[in-house]
């Protein structure tokens, strides 16, 4: 598989020295989806990181994850996916999938990120709202002092 970089087109499978340029469409915003049960969605999450260049991280990258509220999910877990998204710098997004109000709700933030990762909101850019909007984790420092 070819290595994603920001602003190029996505490769066909098998394909990518047939397309051209101008026949592959331009990729704007890349979401991990992670389902916290699954230990298998977290490390498929973390493979796919490898094949993206370190420019989409500025702003062309986020995560999703869904059934944090799941009593199942180990602790660690979600505290893997916090850690992973503050080292890259990339908003995380928690997702409600069991309800049709909460899955409204998720594909309307994403679709607020997309806008602004594709250039169609005036004035801000995608590494603002990747400032704006990245997981930040405490310090070691300013969790002893909770």
């Amino acid at each position: 598989m070819s290595l994603l970089r920001p602003f190029s087109k996505l490769p066909g499978l098998n394909a990518a020295n047939v397309l051209h340029d101008n026949s592959r469409p331009r990729i704007d915003l890349v979401v991990l989806l992670i389902n916290l049960v699954s230990e298998l969605s977290l490390q498929s999450a973390c493979a796919s990181l490898k094949h993206l260049a370190p420019g989409f991280f500025l702003g062309k990258v986020c995560f999703m994850v869904t059934n944090a509220r799941n009593a199942s999910v180990p602790a660690e877990r979600m505290e893997a996916v916090r850690k992973l998204a503050s080292e890259l710098c990339c908003p995380l997004l928690w997702a409600e999938d069991q309800t049709p109000e909460g899955v409204a709700n998720a594909a309307e933030r994403l679709l607020v990120l997309l806008k602004v990762s594709a250039g169609c909101v005036p004035m801000v850019t995608a590494l603002d709202l990747s400032n704006l909007t990245r997981c930040t984790m405490p310090t070691e420092a300013e969790q002893q002092n909770f």
